[in-house]
């Protein structure tokens, strides 16, 4: 190493980082190993690393965020303890974070769909588990979420010879993501109270949700993450028809607001609940059941977040919610446990899954993502 280089290293502020597409987002990240003991001295690091806050452009240009919410984001990944291996079988446990973009927020509170699609593959490759004695051409990786206290299992296919994530296969192809690539499914075990410790943290399927405004229907659900679910056409109703305009996101948020209240749930808190405008599909639209337009930290998202996905899932298959109310019911033709809702946003079409068991309670969540690997190295902060 000349004298040059070693002096940038002595002045730098540097860690060893990931950079992975999951899903419709991509982030960091990150061995817990490698972040001090003193959770106090994390959240100087984040925002370093994505280049927040960026208050006067919003690009995180000094960062490796992209200026929107699905790319500010960390995984912070470390092996689970002898204890939750052997209790439940959990192989890795993961810390979700959203990172603010104009401001310096950081928030733990939630979970992100798209990333933990993911979780499995990272931690393979950074020798956290092992695939070499497993007999399959796929393998499943069992994590816990720290944020939500709930079990994510993602299983991918792997290839032999190396023992990693063989994520190049012309399997499947995803809304908002060009090109075909390995299938990865993601299971949330158990989704319902990530959050709240219910499935309907108000005790009822509907709610009415005063504001100044005016009242408007809502299901306050919490699977996977809490979502509150509007009716698009009131929306509309009260606040014109450009999605993007101002005063219509002001109304959606003083809803979320209000919805975050009636779930027990801070309202200062940007990430969660998330909230997200429903609408019956065209009668032209054979692809979709229903049509749904979310909000992530304030801004339309421009598919969907993957949480919020599998929540309406969940709610969609859940009598007396909105969501049940606006779904396009198609007859079904198996008798399999899995009950599929296809899901119109703003990129396309997802499917989606819930399983219930027989006194009706939520088992999982499924969805099919796919991922690639952008960057390994180390990261300036």
């Amino acid at each position: 190493m000349n004298s040059s280089t070693s002096t940038v290293r002595r002045l730098a502020r540097i860690i060893p980082a990931t950079f992975l597409r999951g899903g419709t987002s991509k982030g960091i990240f990150l061995q817990q190993s490698h972040l001090p003991r003193d959770k106090s001295k994390w959240d100087e690091i984040f925002l370093g690393l994505m280049g927040s806050p960026d208050a006067e452009y919003g690009r995180q240009l000094n960062g490796m965020g992209g200026g929107i919410s699905s790319l500010s984001k960390i995984c912070v990944v470390q092996p689970a303890s002898s204890k939750q291996r052997e209790a439940l079988g959990i192989d890795v446990e993961y810390t979700f974070v959203q990172v603010g973009i104009r401001d310096s927020s950081i928030d733990y509170s939630g979970n992100c769909g798209n990333l933990s699609s993911m979780i499995g593959v990272f931690a393979l490759d950074e020798g956290m588990v092992d695939s070499t004695s497993h007999g399959s051409d796929h393998f499943t990786v069992r994590a816990f979420n720290t944020n939500t206290q709930k079990i994510v299992d993602t299983t991918f296919p792997i290839d032999h010879e190396s023992g990693l994530a063989d994520l190049s296969l012309p399997e499947t192809c995803i809304a908002g993501v060009a090109g075909e690539a390995s299938q990865i499914q993601l299971d949330f075990h158990r989704p319902s109270g990530a959050r709240t410790g219910k499935l309907l943290p108000s005790g009822a399927p509907m709610v009415q949700l005063e504001i100044a405004e005016g009242t408007f229907r809502a299901s306050l659900v919490d699977a996977t993450n809490p979502t509150v679910f509007v009716d698009q056409l009131e929306i509309i109703e009260a606040s014109g028809i450009d999605p993007s305009d101002d005063k219509r996101l002001q109304l959606l948020e003083a809803l979320r607001r209000e919805g975050a209240i009636r779930m027990g749930l801070d309202p200062n808190a940007q990430a969660q609940p998330k909230i997200a405008m429903l609408n019956s599909p065209k009668a032209s639209d054979d692809a979709a059941d229903i049509e749904i337009l979310a909000l992530s930290m304030g801004v339309p998202h421009k598919a969907v977040p993957m949480t919020v996905g599998l929540c309406l899932g969940v709610a969609a298959n859940t009598r007396g919610t909105l969501p049940y109310t606006l779904r396009r019911i198609t007859p079904v033709l198996d008798t399999s446990k899995l009950k599929l809702v296809k899901l119109r946003h703003p990129g396309g079409i997802v499917e989606v899954g819930a399983t219930f068991d027989m006194q009706g309670e939520v088992e999982s969540a499924s969805v099919i993502r796919t991922g690639r690997r952008l960057m390994t190295g180390q990261v300036w902060y």
